[in-house]
């Protein structure tokens, strides 16, 4: 388990993380999200260890990460595929982090063997492409068998097989019982693998609750309606003071509705006498509600000066 509580970490006069407070449990997939800038990186590397905080505690499995003389059998970590040693082997890499973490030997072959890597174990990482890397980070975070597993984008590089693998292995991680903590960008990831989210903006919690709720805490719901008679019906939406799209794909008859409710729709189709073979209304995805609610913890903003 992963707590973290009252966090706080300060870069100079710039706040990186405030007053931060959530629990990462284990048994499930947990998905940290925030805009760029919010603090995620910072957190997950005073979870580690590798900052100190200027406030609050960080603790794993209740006591300070620093404080396991043998690291990596207690947290498995990948935060930046990059910072490894080029000229090494990838057998090599991890045979020196067996050594130094009592690690038996024979779990560096287990570890490439399950990450797709066995075949190139010899080869120098330099060559090694990201997604290579990548799953040789993954590799580093397994070796210890350990109960807790912090990733920070892990899927950066790879290709869509890559994807799903990774997918696929943080899902029976969590099923075996092991806390996984998963940092990433990409909302699709998020909705295919996370059963928990923590997202964050400015160093604050915005939420800590299941991808479904997150996503229900929008207000930028729509409404999805097929006719026979689309372009005639979009006319009196639209009159009405609804904003409307066609529906992907386009020309199928189906219009994306907002600003008037399903059951205002219908009544206005049936008083102009317009048959609908569809009326639903659709929630936020997850990416809709993440850009909605938080809008407000954006620092950089494409075409926007500040």
């Amino acid at each position: 388990m992963i707590e973290v509580n009252e966090l706080t970490k300060r870069y100079g006069d710039r706040t990186a993380v405030d007053r931060l407070t959530f629990t990462v449990r284990p048994g499930r997939v947990t998905g940290f999200l925030g805009p760029n800038g919010a603090g995620k990186t910072t957190t997950l590397r005073t979870v580690l260890g590798l900052d100190s905080p200027d406030g609050g505690t960080a603790r794993v499995g209740g006591v300070d990460f620093r404080s396991h003389p043998r690291g990596l059998r207690h947290v498995g970590a990948l935060l930046d595929a990059g910072q490894v040693h080029g000229g090494r082997s990838a057998a090599a890499q991890l045979s020196a982090l067996a050594r130094s973490n009592g690690i038996p030997p024979r779990r560096v072959a287990e570890v490439l063997e399950e990450v797709g890597l066995a075949q190139a174990a010899r080869r120098r990482i330099g060559g090694f492409s990201l997604g290579m890397k990548q799953r040789l980070g993954i590799a580093t975070a397994l070796l210890g068998d350990p109960p807790v597993l912090v990733f920070d984008e892990p899927i950066n590089g790879m290709d869509p097989e890559g994807v799903l693998w990774v997918r696929r292995l943080f899902r029976r991680l969590a099923a075996e019982g092991r806390t996984v903590f998963l940092s990433s960008h990409l909302m699709s990831e998020m909705e295919n693998t996370a059963d928990q989210l923590v997202v964050i903006g400015r160093g604050r919690l915005i939420a800590a609750e299941s991808p479904a709720d997150f996503a229900a805490r929008s207000t930028r719901r729509s409404v999805v309606v097929g006719s026979p008679r689309a372009t005639e019906l979009a006319a009196v939406l639209a009159a009405a003071g609804a904003s409307v799209e066609p529906q992907v794909p386009a020309g199928d008859g189906r219009l994306a509705v907002t600003g008037l409710p399903a059951e205002r729709i219908g009544a206005l189709a049936l008083e102009q006498r317009i048959p609908l073979n569809e009326l639903t209304t659709r929630t936020a995805s997850l990416e809709e509600a993440f850009m909605q609610l938080t809008a407000d913890s954006v620092e950089h903003l494409a075409g926007q000066s500040r």
